[in-house]
C-alpha cells in the first residue's frame, strides 16, 4: 500500500515541533515572568502570579516617553519608506537603463548587511556632516532598512501585474497620474500595506542601528536593554517586552496574510 504523499512523516513533524519550541520558548519565558510575584529572581515554577507589574509599568513616565519616541519614529520612517520604496520599485521595474541591476542590489544591501555595520556607517556619516543626534537621525537610520522592505514587496507585486492594463489605460487617453491612481495603485495596494506594516514592526523593535543614531535618546528597545542591569526591574521589563512582542507580532501577521500566495 502506498503512503499518502500529502502526509509528512512522523520524524519531520517531531523535528518541526522541536524547532518551533526552540524559537518560541524564550518568548514564553518573558510572558510567564511578566506575571511573577518575585521581583528579584527567576525561580521556576514562579512563586505566584500577579497583574501588579502591568500597573507599575503603566505608571512609569520613562516607559511612556520611550514608547512615544518609538511609535513616532516608526510612523515617520514607515511613511518615508512607503514613498521612496514605491518610487524606487516603479523606476527599477518600468525603466530600462544601464546599471539597473546594480541599483537594485544597492537598494537591498542595507537589509543584508549586519545592523552594526549599518549603524557604524551612519554614525560616521553623521559625524562627518556634523549632524546633532535627534529624532530625525533615528528616522534616517530606520529608513535605510524600511525602504528595502517596501521596495521588495512592491517590486514583487509589479512583476505579477500585467503591463497590458497600463498600456490600455494610456491608449484610452488617461494621463500618467490617472493610470497610476486607477490602475496601478489598486494593483499594488495590498503590497504597500503589507510592506508598510512590516516596516513599522521592524522599526518599532530595532535596537542595533538605533544605538548608533539616537545619542542620549531612548526608544523602547533601548529602554528595555538599559533595565537589564537592574534586577528588581525585571518584571516591569518583561511587561514592556511583552508589549513590544504584541505590537510587532500583529503587523507581521497581517503582512504575512496579505502577501501569501493564494
Amino acid at each position: 500500500m502506498r503512503s499518502d504523499p500529502a502526509r509528512a512523516p512522523l520524524s519531520l513533524k517531531i523535528a518541526t515541533g522541536a524547532v518551533l519550541v526552540f524559537l518560541h520558548f524564550p518568548i514564553a519565558i518573558i510572558v510567564l515572568y511578566a506575571f511573577t510575584t518575585d521581583e528579584a529572581t527567576f525561580s521556576f515554577p514562579p512563586p505566584g502570579l500577579t497583574l501588579k507589574w502591568f500597573s507599575v509599568a503603566w505608571n512609569r513616565p520613562d516607559v511612556w516617553q520611550a514608547l512615544s519616541l518609538s511609535l513616532n519614529v516608526a510612523l515617520v520612517a514607515t511613511g518615508v519608506a512607503l514613498v521612496l520604496g514605491t518610487l524606487l520599485a516603479l523606476a527599477v521595474h518600468y525603466s530600462r537603463f544601464s546599471g539597473r541591476d546594480i541599483i537594485s542590489f544597492l537598494v537591498v544591501l542595507p537589509l543584508a548587511l549586519p545592523g552594526i555595520v549599518t549603524g557604524i556607517a551612519l554614525r560616521s556619516a553623521m559625524s562627518l556632516l556634523d549632524l546633532p543626534f535627534s529624532f530625525w537621525t533615528i528616522v534616517l537610520g530606520h529608513a535605510t532598512f524600511c525602504i528595502v522592505v517596501v521596495y521588495n514587496n512592491v517590486i514583487a507585486r509589479l512583476r505579477r501585474t500585467a503591463h497590458s492594463q497600463i498600456e490600455a489605460s494610456m491608449d484610452l487617453g488617461a494621463s500618467s497620474f490617472q493610470t497610476f491612481w486607477y490602475i496601478l495603485l489598486p494593483a499594488i495596494a495590498t503590497a504597500l500595506l503589507a510592506g508598510g506594516l512590516l516596516a513599522f514592526a521592524l522599526s518599532f523593535d530595532e535596537i542595533m542601528v538605533t544605538t548608533f543614531t539616537a545619542g542620549q535618546q531612548q526608544t523602547l528597545p533601548i529602554w528595555i536593554m538599559s533595565q537589564l542591569t537592574k534586577p528588581r526591574q525585571r518584571p516591569v521589563t518583561n511587561v514592556v517586552a511583552l508589549f513590544v512582542v504584541a505590537v510587532t507580532f500583529i503587523p507581521i501577521l497581517i503582512s504575512y496574510r496579505l502577501t501569501r500566495e493564494k
